[in-house]
């Protein structure tokens, strides 16, 4: 399993939060949301998933996503 760690822009409220979480585990990588400081720590196999993927369903969301 790998780990990162992605900054994002956009969350307003805690809402945001599982509609984040939920893009992540929809394309199967494990994300935790740490809202006051906007970050996401993400867990994956590299080999089923990459971290631009992880990314892309961020953004598909309407947030966008800078790795730490």
């Amino acid at each position: 399993m790998q780990e990162a760690t992605v900054q994002v822009q956009g969350m307003t409220c805690r809402s945001c939060v599982p509609r984040i979480e939920g893009a992540i585990s929809a394309i199967g990588a494990e994300g935790r949301v740490n809202f006051e400081q906007g970050t996401v720590d993400i867990r994956f196999d590299d080999a089923k998933v990459q971290i631009s993927e992880i990314q892309d369903a961020i953004q598909k969301k309407g947030y966008s996503s800078v790795l730490v």
